[in-house]
């Protein structure tokens, strides 16, 4: 298994696109010219992004609305 990064955009790729693929398909498409081989560890990276955006976007931050406080009356 290789890792390739897409270095020119298509009408089905867009520019900075990672994947992982077997040796002889990213071979194929590093040798077309569109494609670079990466690290692995670059597409781990994009798979942790890829994984804390998703858990951003079920679960968005929650607003807490202040209530104003109740002042204690002193006794005298």
């Amino acid at each position: 298994m290789k890792c390739i990064k897409s270095i020119k955009a298509t009408k089905n790729t867009e520019i900075g696109e990672i994947r992982r693929l077997s040796d002889a398909e990213a071979s194929q498409k590093v040798d077309s010219g569109y494609w670079k081989f990466i690290p692995k560890s670059e597409w781990r990276e994009s798979l942790q992004k890829m994984v804390k955006e998703e858990k951003e976007e079920q679960n968005p931050p929650k607003k807490v609305e202040e209530t104003p406080k109740k002042e204690k009356k002193s006794k005298k």
